[in-house]
């Protein structure tokens, strides 16, 4: 089982922590986890792209000239794609983009990363996130004291408004429940922050 230290606030460690094997100890599956994040990327599009056809584009219901004996090449509509101003062929029009991946496959994709971040040493573990008001300057406080820099993404176990409403401000730093996380945020983030329960919530989730 991969062990790592816990930390305070401050950035004291004040114990270490078990993690579960299952969890936190398989090795990565990387083809999974690209599988899982074309999927949502894919779902993430709106898909309202519009183009219009020859029969959308207004205008050009006469011929424009008759059939034969002008010389010219014939022609049936100036809306025909070949004209300036014409309809498009085969243009997109709206449509969804979104489709599955097994609810297996996200599991494995989810555990994969963080397993991943346990080798990399990208997981910090607090005992718990306390903050008693709203302010920026505490969490930077914090941030600074473990000695986590660039995107970081703290992940909690429920909503703490304290929490949410002090990290939102900093460049790089977003916070994440248990319940909401998704495979892009954890590859986007290169450190991510847990408190005990986290871990718990966690391991009860995906073991």
């Amino acid at each position: 089982m991969p062990k790592i230290d816990v930390y305070n606030m401050q950035g004291k460690k004040v114990s270490d922590v078990e993690l579960n094997e299952a969890v936190f100890g398989i090795e990565p599956n990387e083809a999974i986890v690209h599988s899982v994040l074309v999927n949502y990327l894919a779902n993430q599009r709106q898909g309202t792209q519009n183009t219009k056809t020859r029969a959308e584009v207004r205008g050009g219901g006469r011929k424009p000239w008759r059939q034969k004996g002008t010389g010219r090449a014939r022609q049936g509509s100036i809306r025909a794609p070949q004209w300036i101003k014409g309809g498009i062929a085969l243009g997109p029009k709206p449509r969804s983009y979104k489709y599955t991946v097994n609810k297996k496959e996200r599991r494995l994709a989810i555990k994969s990363i963080l397993s991943s971040k346990v080798l990399e040493n990208n997981l910090v573990v607090v005992d718990k996130m306390d903050v008693k008001e709203i302010k920026t300057k505490t969490m930077v406080a914090a941030l600074d004291s473990l000695k986590v820099t660039g995107k970081t993404l703290i992940m909690l176990p429920e909503k703490n408004e304290n929490v949410q409403k002090s990290a939102r401000n900093i460049e790089g730093v977003k916070t994440t429940l248990v319940n909401t996380i998704n495979v892009y945020d954890l590859l986007k983030y290169n450190k991510l922050v847990v408190t005990l329960d986290t871990v718990k919530k966690l391991e009860e989730v995906y073991e």
